[in-house]
Order: structure tokens, then C-alpha cells, then sequence
């Protein structure tokens, strides 16, 4: 594992004024980066989804996350697979609108 991103929890929360308010936390984990395969890339194409890249990491570091930080870019993750077998999870992830950037 020679890279590093940012899992990204949201929670809502309710204050005092019963507004509600989305609350960001960030925790960084070890992974490996990789391009998505062309069969990936396809695939995810035909859902109308724009996959970009994929992270291996840790089965036990990942908590349901829906997005993730990498390299000041947002990602949302739309697909993730345990490999049987392997104490490793890939979490495949693409770029949408709302979600590019550091909050």
C-alpha cells in the first residue's frame, strides 16, 4: 500500500434551531491506486456511471463510506468488491457534479 486517501462519513445532524446540517469527517487509510480496466470501464458505461479509478485497501478500514479524498479531488464510490480469500477490498469510484473539490 503506497498511497494514501481521505474516507469521507457524512452525517446529519439536527441543531438547536432544528435546521439540519451535514456533517463532514475525514479519516485517512493506506491503499493502492489503480487505473479501472477496460472491461470496468465498459461496464460501468452502460449504467451511464464514469468510473475513473480504483482502491484497494484494508477490508477492515472500510466502514460504508460513500466517497472518498485523493489527491484534492472528491470521489464518490459506487461499487465496492471483497476479494474472497484476501483481507483486501477494492472500492471503484468516479467523479460527479457536487462532489469535485475539498469542501
Amino acid at each position: 500500500m503506497d498511497d494514501l486517501i481521505s474516507l469521507i462519513r457524512e452525517t446529519v445532524k439536527i441543531d438547536e434551531y432544528g435546521v439540519s446540517r451535514t456533517i463532514l469527517e475525514y479519516r485517512d487509510v493506506f491503499c493502492k491506486s489503480n487505473s479501472v480496466t477496460r472491461s470496468e470501464y465498459y461496464q460501468a458505461g452502460r449504467n451511464g456511471l464514469n468510473p475513473e479509478m480504483e482502491f484497494t485497501i484494508n477490508f477492515a478500514e472500510y466502514e460504508g463510506e460513500r466517497s472518498l479524498l485523493w489527491n484534492n479531488q472528491r470521489y464518490a464510490i459506487y461499487r465496492t468488491y471483497h476479494q474472497p480469500g484476501t483481507d483486501y477490498m477494492e472500492l471503484y469510484v468516479r467523479r460527479e457534479g457536487g462532489t469535485n473539490g475539498i469542501e
